[in-house]
Formats: C-alpha cells, structure tokens, sequence
C-alpha cells in the first residue's frame, strides 16, 4: 500500500511553515511520515507547492525512509486538488491509499494499521473520527472508488466522504489533533 502526505498548504492561520514546527525534537512532517513508514505505507509520496519545499522538508527528514516528491500542478490549490493528482498517477497500483495532512504531529502507525483493518470489502474509504467529526485528510481510500466521485466535487472533503461508503474508527482525540494556529501547540 502506498501513502500520500499533504504538504502543499500555506500554514496563514499558522503564521509559519507547519511542517517545519519542531514538536519534541522533530518536524512536524517527519513526524507524520515516521508514522507511515512504521506502518509500512512506503512508499510515502510528498505533495508540495514549490521546489523549495523538497529541500527544507527533505532535510528534517530520515534519510532511509523511501519518499517520493511531487509538486502540485497548482500549488495551493487545496487537498483535494493534490488527491486527485495522486489518483491520477499510472504508477498507483494500489488497491488503497493512506492519506495524511503534514499538520498531525501526534498521529500513531497504530492508527493508520487500524484504518486498514477497518475498511470493509464494501467500502470506498475508512477514515478516523474523534466522537465529535470526521478527520477526513486521515482516510484510508480506494482510488477507483473514490476517483470519479471527487473529480466532479469541490465540496469539502467530510461532506464528500460522508456519502460514500465508509467505515469510521472511533480515535482518542489527541492522536488526531492537528495544528492550525499557534494555540493548538500549547
């Protein structure tokens, strides 16, 4: 199974780069793909918005994880847009693909093993939930499933995947915490 970190946002309401914001030692970023790469979801692909990005990213994080870099054809154009473009790739041979946002520093290999435990013959995705809402950017999705049902939609991602068949794992709330502003690093 192959993976995909979302890492091509501008962190505005964050003031600075998120997934370069050191949490206990280690990027944000790495942290994330550390995660995957536990879980054995290499290899990890990394979706960015400019070159520049390989490089500040590339260099916080391990040398012997197996990561494949691609820019998105329209940077800043939103997670969907970057889902899509992975989707689209002829080298995904995958029956699934695990998702991820660079802004989850706490996520556990455990909780995408688990995602992949969870999802049904039936299902077109398996995405966590803390008991209040979905975390949609941590879904574990069936590209032919999904393919065709995003092309076409530009609503958000947890209306989108709501209506489609899924599975949802019920998550401890600080494993999905994410960091969008400074406050939600206190």
């Amino acid at each position: 199974m192959r993976s995909l970190v979302l890492a091509g946002g501008r962190s505005r309401r964050m003031g600075r780069d998120k997934a370069l914001i050191e949490i206990e030692g280690q990027s944000c970023i790495s942290r994330v793909v550390s995660a995957l790469r536990e879980a054995d979801l290499e290899p990890i692909r990394i979706a960015v918005a400019t070159p520049e990005n390989i490089d500040d990213y590339g260099a916080t994080i391990p040398t012997e994880i197996d990561v494949e870099w691609v820019l998105d054809a329209s940077p800043h154009a939103g997670p969907i847009e970057a889902i899509l473009e992975a989707l689209d790739d002829p080298l995904l041979e995958a029956n699934e693909l695990q998702i991820a946002p660079v802004d989850v520093p706490w996520v556990t290999p455990g909780l995408f093993t688990t995602l992949a435990d969870t999802i049904t013959d039936d299902d077109a995705l398996a995405v966590p939930a803390d008991g209040e809402r979905m975390h949609p950017l941590l879904a574990l999705i069936r590209p032919t499933r999904v393919r065709d049902l995003l092309a076409n939609d530009r609503r958000p991602l947890r209306i989108q995947f709501a209506e489609m068949p899924h599975s949802i794992l019920l998550e401890n709330r600080a494993v999905l915490k994410n960091v969008n502003q400074p406050i939600d690093l206190e």
